[in-house]
């Protein structure tokens, strides 16, 4: 670099080359683990706030939470990838466009979460403050403060994809870094400063400002108000939130402090340890795998949304073939107990049977499965299904003694 040759490299897209071989191997297996659960966990959470906006009215914190998962899942399919590849080799070596868009990218979804998050606090006050109130929040609202988000998070990292660039030396790899001109090294030094309290502290700030308000609501409505289930819907609301909000903020702190040190280092002092950087990154990448678990621990319409997409995935099999639907048909008679007469025996019993007698032979077989009860109302209830010429014979005891004689005679 022309004017910044006593300064520093600063290394583009968060990658630094590794002089050990154990991380070359570690950092990409960690990152390829995050990529494959965060994608899971937030394709999940996505499918299930789509299925569930399409049985009800849209929610502003449904939105919200789906913008965020929507954040994740651009992170774990556009950057953690990339980012694996780049830490497994020590060069540069994915050209230059993703030397220009990867930090920047990074950023913007980090900054969109972040944004995200404190858009969401202000709306889970606005509903702990009165929860049995219904909002009605139409689309283009929603889309409006989604625009809004999205378009700040894109402008507001432009300064790195403006000064990334890929350094190609006469001997040796390619590397991506930061290359800052003359004229450009007052609004860096200026742009570094600002840059982590606009994007990291003022909206988290924001962000646990209202929650700590929205959770004084809940517990000051106590347990006498007449829409106690609204009142516990929204504390366990506020406290899912708080725990992404506080989660989010734990891990991706350490990535602050690698890029203060970073921007603030002294030709002669000490720099950052290669294992530091590595780690500050994978933690912060892992946020997007531990806010659907969160999701998953501290919310029942989650657990249940999860629980449904299971069994759909599970329980789907293919039709029997006949073979099969023969071999079950089998399986299930060798499972009837000793009891139960076999096919042969009813057949014999058909034909021994006098067909001319129908209704004293129907009034026998009730008999025997239908065992009489000490219940009256099933007393009642047996007399009743038995045929009504049979009810009207005041003598049907002889009847039937008659016409079992006169069949045995007959035979």
């Amino acid at each position: 670099m022309n004017s910044s040759t006593a300064q520093p490299v600063h290394y583009a897209g968060g990658y630094e080359p590794q002089d050990s071989k154990e991380w070359k191997l570690v950092i990409p297996a960690f990152l390829g683990v995050i990529c494959l659960a965060g994608f899971a966990g937030n394709a999940c959470v996505i499918g299930i706030l789509l299925y569930n906006t399409k049985k009800g009215k849209p929610s502003m914190i449904h939105s919200l939470i789906l913008n965020l998962s929507l954040a994740d899942l651009l992170l774990v399919l556009f950057v953690v990838p990339f980012r694996a590849a780049a830490y497994s080799k020590g060069a540069w070596y994915l050209g230059w466009f993703l030397c220009k868009t990867s930090d920047w990218f990074r950023h913007v979804c980090m900054t969109a979460k972040s944004l995200t998050i404190a858009v969401v606090a202000k709306t889970c006050f606005m509903y702990a403050n009165n929860p049995a109130k219904q909002v009605n929040i139409k689309w283009h609202t929603i889309c409006a403060v989604l625009l809004a988000i999205w378009l700040v998070a894109l402008g507001t990292p432009l300064p790195l994809w403006y000064f990334s660039n890929l350094l190609e030396p006469e001997a040796g790899s390619a590397l991506c870094i930061v290359k800052i001109p003359a004229h450009a090294l007052v609004f860096m030094s200026v742009f570094v400063k600002l840059y982590p309290l606009l994007v990291f502290c003022a909206p988290l700030t924001f962000a646990f400002f209202y929650f700590w308000r929205a959770y004084g609501r809940c517990q000051r409505r106590g347990t006498k108000t007449q829409n106690l289930r609204n009142q516990i819907r929204s504390r366990c609301l506020t406290m899912m939130l708080l725990s992404v909000t506080i989660t989010s903020a734990l891990m991706w702190l350490p990535d602050w402090i690698s890029w203060l040190w970073l921007w603030h280092l002294n030709k002669d002092g000490p720099a950052p340890p290669q294992g530091f950087m590595a780690t500050t990154q994978v933690l912060m990448f892992a946020i997007s795998s531990a806010n659907p678990l969160i999701f998953v621990l501290m919310s029942e319409e989650f657990r249940e949304g999860f629980k449904g997409l299971w069994k759909r995935l599970t329980l789907k099999k293919p039709l029997p073939t006949p073979e099969c639907q023969e071999e079950t048909a089998a399986d299930n008679l060798e499972d009837l107990p000793n009891s139960a007469p076999s096919p042969e025996s009813v057949a014999s019993n058909q034909e021994t049977e006098p067909p001319a007698v129908p209704h004293t032979s129907e009034s026998m077989e009730i008999k025997k499965e239908m065992p009489a009860l000490p219940d009256v109302e099933q007393f009642w209830h047996d007399r009743e299904a038995v045929p009504d010429a049979q009810d009207n014979d005041p003598i049907p005891w002889e009847h039937e003694e008659q016409e079992t004689v006169g069949s045995d005679q007959k035979n």
